[in-house]
């Protein structure tokens, strides 16, 4: 049956509603981002009265925000290689061979992600100025830290993950390979990879904008050399201590612009990929 005129209004009305909801705070950084600081101090306007460009420049000497953005891309590429790495590995093994334990370890891939965050930063923090102690090994305030932190918290998803959409990718592929004369790992890497990018393209842009985006930790775990760019946005203030806004709309701007284009790029194989592993 066709939807009613009347539903299909209130539908569009919804969906209207909901864009715009969706769409008002973007517009307010923009807004914010080519407005004069003593302006945006007055309040919100719908449009400014002189728009300038100048934060666009300003954002760069405020902070160092070109370091703030290195540290980001630092710490998420190598968070994203070993996640991808050693989840595929890892999902790999327990989709195709038998093993004892294959089933506890299933279940505490799972149990980790029902506590949040929060809960292990305290005693991650005590753990790592511990490992400091004893083994001279820097973890608090060093790009490792952050890396090892990451990885403790994307790498059983990723793996949860790849295992079902490993699971969707048939044996006998490999073993047909095999029986051609390819060994175990050259058919791994010539049949199975190769099947699983979309999977392994999922795992890896969630993993980037967990680590390149996430706040809790790296407000602890980073010292000055290290900080990363949601840490450095809470620089954005001038000598009175008061928030420069339209500097920091405009770096979140500047910020967001590429990973979002990449993102939506990458968007049909980051949804292939998602829905290929939920089918367990």
């Amino acid at each position: 049956m066709r939807p009613g005129r009347t539903f299909r209004i209130a539908r569009a009305l919804v969906l209207t509603g909901l864009t715009a909801f969706a769409i008002f705070p973007l517009y307010t950084m923009l807004l914010a981002s080519v407005t004069d600081s003593t302006e945006i101090q007055l309040g919100f306007k719908w449009l400014p009265s002189q728009v300038t460009l100048r934060p666009y420049v300003d954002m760069w000497s405020t902070i160092a925000l070109l370091k703030y953005l290195w540290n980001s891309t630092l710490v998420a590429v190598v968070t994203t290689f070993f996640s991808i790495l050693m989840g595929v590995l890892a999902a790999y093994a327990i989709v195709r061979y038998r093993f004892y334990g294959k089933r506890a370890i299933l279940q505490s891939v799972i149990v980790t992600q029902t506590f949040p965050g929060i809960v292990f930063l305290l005693p991650l923090f005590i753990l790592y100025v511990t490992v400091n102690r004893a083994f001279g090994i820097t973890l608090v305030g060093s790009y490792l830290g952050l890396v090892v932190t990451y990885l403790s918290f994307s790498l059983p998803f990723c793996i949860w993950l790849l295992i079902g959409y490993l699971e969707t990718i048939p044996v006998d592929t490999e073993e047909a390979a095999m029986t051609d004369g390819c060994g175990r790992l050259e058919a791994f890497l010539r049949i199975t990879l190769p099947m699983a990018a979309p999977g392994i393209l999922a795992v890896g842009v969630f993993t980037f904008l967990s680590a390149w985006s996430e706040v809790l930790f790296a407000s602890v775990l980073t010292s000055e050399a290290t900080r990363t760019v949601p840490i450095g946005f809470q620089l954005f203030k001038n000598g009175h201590g008061v928030v420069q806004w339209n500097q920091l709309m405009a770096a979140s701007i500047t910020v967001s612009v590429p990973i979002v284009v990449a993102f939506l790029w990458l968007q049909r194989y980051f949804v292939r990929g998602l829905s290929a592993g939920s089918h367990r």
